[in-house]
């Protein structure tokens, strides 16, 4: 509604995962490095957790925007709040291998049999878990980590990733069994103030603009009002684009932004 009056090719401040607009902070650096790390050396199970709303969904999408499809054969679970024969199904689904199997032990070799396929023919098996916090049944962690007794004598035949809520953490923690078997684990923490106007200005140039929106003074109102948190600094943000579409604006000023908080938090 508003890219053509901000010279904009498409929405800057949308909250879908687009690998396309993924900000490398150096957190966010350093935890994409330890999940490519993780995968490429086949370590098993790697565990990223992260406050809510700090990229770590997107931050998988450009993980396996990384990952070579000729070599890497990858299932992506999101919101898994299963009992542990539908996540070994829904995991053969997202390994392209549909079944109405119910029996446990039937849907553990089928998986095994993707798993060596895979192996076979040179290519590595990876199952990566968002949301992994929303997991309330401790059968399903387990068969997570009996999934990791699938090896050669010299390697794991399928990665394992964990992303979730800190959450996630404490749960974890809970199943020693499964705690002991994590070779990686990051914490992302959100953005600081320098950051966050990078993070803002990334996504403008992402979006076709080079040249600034947002005041210095806006910046830092947006920053203390989302406390650096990339989902809640796109919502903010693209509000104050539209209403600054709406005024005329030439550029999106702290008065603007602090309206658009006004309207955020109900204040009258």
């Amino acid at each position: 509604m508003y890219e053509a009056y901000w010279q904009l090719t498409e929405p800057p401040f949308d909250n879908s995962p687009n690998p396309k607009f993924f900000y490398l902070s150096p957190e966010h650096e350093e935890a994409l490095v330890r999940l490519v790390y993780t995968v490429r050396h086949r370590k098993g199970c790697g565990m990223l957790t992260g406050e809510y709303g700090c990229g770590k969904t997107t931050l998988s999408r450009a993980l396996i925007q990384r990952l070579e499809a000729e070599r890497y054969e990858i299932g992506l679970l999101t919101n898994p709040s299963w009992n542990n024969v539908d996540f070994l199904r829904e995991t053969l689904y997202q390994l392209g291998q549909e079944s109405n199997q119910k029996n446990k032990p039937e849907l553990l070799h089928q998986l095994y049999d993707v798993f060596f396929r895979n192996f076979r023919e040179g290519r590595d098996t990876v199952v990566i878990v968002d949301e992994a916090q929303l997991i309330d049944d401790d059968a399903v962690f387990e068969e997570l980590r009996l999934l990791m007794n699938f090896q050669t004598d010299d390697r794991f035949l399928v990665t394992i990733l964990l992303i979730g809520s800190p959450e996630l953490s404490a749960k974890v923690r809970r199943l020693k069994h499964l705690d002991q078997r994590i070779s990686i684990r990051y914490h992302l923490n959100t953005l600081d103030a320098t950051h966050t106007a990078n993070y803002v200005a990334h996504r403008l140039a992402m979006a076709g603009r080079t040249a600034p929106i947002f005041t210095e003074d806006a910046i830092k109102l947006i920053f203390d009002f989302t406390r650096g948190t990339p989902r809640e600094i796109n919502n903010l943000c693209d509000v104050a684009l539209l209403v600054g579409y709406t005024k005329r604006a030439q550029e999106i000023g702290d008065k603007t932004v602090a309206e658009v908080i006004k309207d955020m938090v109900g204040v009258s």
